[in-house]
C-alpha cells in the first residue's frame, strides 16, 4: 500500500494519495499539484481517481487540472450542480489494486460532505482508515455555519448524525485523515497533532464529550468563526471548476523605476516581510501581510481584479508567497521587488513609517491618563478571553469595511495577540488616510500577559 499525507502550510490543508500495485488516488487534490505527479512517477502508478470529500471554501481545489493531466475521473457527493466531475452516493464502491474504497455521505460541514472508508484487502476485510474532509478533525469537528444562522441548527445536527451514526461506528482503530490540520479557518480549534485514530477521538475530541444530540448541536451554536469574503469566490470555482495554472511561473524581478510605474498603474503592493520590518519603512499604500498569513489574510482585503507587486525579506520567500496566493486564486502577480526595500529608497524613492511600542509603554501612556485609543483587532473568541480595558474591538478582517467606527482624533496603537495582525490592521489604516495612527504594539497579548498585566474577562 502507498500512503501519504501532503500537507499545504498556511491553508493547514490535507490532501492525500494513496495508491497499490499500478493505481492510485488523490483525495482533495490542492490546485498546484506538481506533487501527485511526481508521487505517481516516484511509484510507478497512474492516478486513475480524483475524490473530492466537499466543495471547498478556502482554496481552490486542483482536481479538473490534475484529471486533464492523468486522465483521471473525478468523483464528489451529491446536492450541487457540479460543472465537471461525476456525483457518487453514498455506497459506491472502488478498487484501486488490492485496496477498496467507499463512498459515505457525511453531510453537517455541508450538505454533500462524503467521506471515504479504505480497506487494504492484502490484510484483511476491515476498514483501516477513512478520509472524512471537515466532518471530523483531530480534537476538533467541521463548522457548521457556511449557510447561515437560521441552517445552522439543522447542518448541527446532520453532523451529529454523520460523526456518532457513521464514522465512529466503523471502529475505534481506524486511522483518521482529515482534510484539515492546526490553524486552518474550517475549524475553531483542530490539534497540532496530525494522527488519530476513531477511538482516539471518541475518548478525546472535547466536542465528542456529549450526552446526546441536543448538547451537541447547543455546542456548535455557541461558537463563533470568522467567514473571510474570499470564501465566496472559492465556493464559486470549485463549483464550476477554477482557471486552470498550469506550472507556476515565479513572477520577474523589478527594479525600483519598474516598481513604480506599475504602482502608477494601479497595482496594490503586498508587503509580506515582519511588523518590525515594515514599520521601519514600507512604501505608501502597501498592505502588510507577513509570509506565513498570506493564507490566512489575503483573502481579506484583496482584489482579485488588481495586479499584485511583492515586497519580501529575501527572493527566497518568493516561491512560497506565489504559492499561497495562487491557491488562493491570485493569479495577476505583476512582480516583486528586486533588492526589496532597500532597493527602494536607495533609488531615492519615498517610504512611510510606522511607530513601533512596548506593552509596557502602552501601559505607561493608559496609566498617565493620555487620550489613547487601543484597537484590539483579534477574533471574537480571543476578545473573550481578555482585553484590555475600554479597547475598541474590530477583528482585522472586517476592519476594511468598519473604518467609521474608528475615530480619526485620538492616537490609536493596535493591538492582536502577538503584533502580526495588528501590523496588517496598521497597514489598513494608513492607506484609508489614517494620519493619528502611533504604533503597532509589539508583543501584543502575550507581551501583556506575560507581564500579568490587568484584562477584562468575559468567560468566566
Amino acid at each position: 500500500m502507498i500512503f501519504n499525507r501532503i500537507t499545504s502550510p498556511g491553508l493547514a490543508h490535507n490532501s492525500y494519495f494513496v495508491g497499490s500495485q499500478d493505481t492510485a488516488a488523490v483525495v482533495d487534490p490542492r490546485r498546484d499539484g506538481e506533487i501527485y505527479l511526481e508521487l505517481a512517477a516516484r511509484e510507478e502508478v497512474r492516478i486513475r481517481y480524483i475524490f473530492e470529500t466537499h466543495r471547498n471554501e478556502d482554496y481552490i481545489v486542483g482536481s479538473i487540472e490534475l484529471a486533464e493531466r492523468t486522465g483521471a475521473e473525478i468523483f464528489h457527493g451529491s446536492g450541487l450542480e457540479w460543472g465537471y466531475g461525476t456525483t457518487l452516493q453514498e455506497g459506491a464502491l472502488f478498487q484501486i489494486g488490492r485496496l477498496e474504497l467507499s463512498a459515505l455521505h457525511t453531510p453537517g460541514h455541508t450538505d454533500e460532505s462524503m467521506s471515504y472508508v479504505l480497506i487494504d484487502r492484502s490484510t484483511g476485510t476491515e476498514p483501516i482508515m477513512v478520509f472524512t474532509g471537515d466532518a471530523l478533525f483531530v480534537s476538533d469537528v467541521g463548522r457548521t455555519d457556511l449557510y447561515g444562522p437560521d441552517e445552522a441548527p439543522r447542518l448541527a445536527g446532520l453532523l451529529y448524525e454523520s460523526i456518532f451514526e457513521k464514522l465512529l461506528p466503523l471502529g475505534d482503530g481506524i486511522i483518521l485523515c482529515p482534510a484539515h490540520g492546526a490553524g486552518s479557518v474550517c475549524g475553531g480549534h483542530i490539534s497540532e497533532r496530525n494522527e488519530s485514530t476513531l477511538g482516539i477521538e471518541r475518548m478525546q475530541n472535547p466536542v465528542l464529550q456529549v450526552r446526546n444530540k441536543e448538547e451537541f448541536v447547543a455546542y456548535k451554536l455557541r461558537e463563533h468563526h470568522e467567514r473571510p469574503p474570499y470564501f465566496r469566490q472559492m465556493e464559486l470555482y470549485n463549483l464550476a471548476g477554477a482557471p486552470r495554472l498550469g506550472r507556476i511561473s515565479l513572477p520577474a524581478p523589478l527594479p525600483p523605476s519598474e516598481f513604480k510605474e506599475e504602482l502608477a498603474h494601479g497595482a496594490v503592493v503586498l508587503d509580506a516581510r515582519t511588523p518590525a520590518g515594515f514599520g521601519g519603512a514600507h512604501i505608501k499604500g502597501a498592505y502588510n501581510i507577513w509570509l506565513g498569513g498570506i493564507p490566512a489574510f489575503a483573502g481579506w482585503v484583496l482584489s482579485y481584479d488588481t495586479p499584485l507587486l511583492l515586497v519580501l525579506e529575501s527572493g527566497a520567500e518568493l516561491e512560497t508567497a506565489v504559492r499561497y496566493l495562487v491557491r488562493l486564486g491570485y493569479d495577476q502577480i505583476a512582480g516583486y521587488l528586486k533588492g526589496g526595500i532597500v532597493g527602494w529608497y536607495n533609488a531615492g524613492l519615498p517610504v512611510e513609517q510606522l511607530g513601533l511600542s512596548t506593552v509596557d509603554t502602552l501601559k505607561n501612556r493608559l496609566e498617565s491618563g493620555e487620550d489613547l485609543l487601543v484597537l484590539d483587532v483579534r477574533d471574537e473568541n480571543e476578545w473573550r478571553e481578555g482585553h484590555i480595558k475600554d479597547a475598541l474591538h474590530i477583528y482585522v478582517g472586517q476592519l476594511q469595511n468598519r473604518l467609521d467606527e474608528v475615530p480619526q482624533d485620538r492616537p490609536i496603537s493596535v493591538f492582536c495577540n502577538i503584533g502580526h495582525r495588528a501590523s496588517l490592521a496598521a497597514s489598513i489604516l494608513l492607506r484609508a488616510g489614517f494620519t493619528n495612527l502611533c504604533c503597532d504594539v509589539l508583543g501584543s497579548m502575550r507581551a501583556w500577559t506575560a507581564k500579568e498585566f490587568p484584562l477584562i474577562r468575559e468567560n468566566g
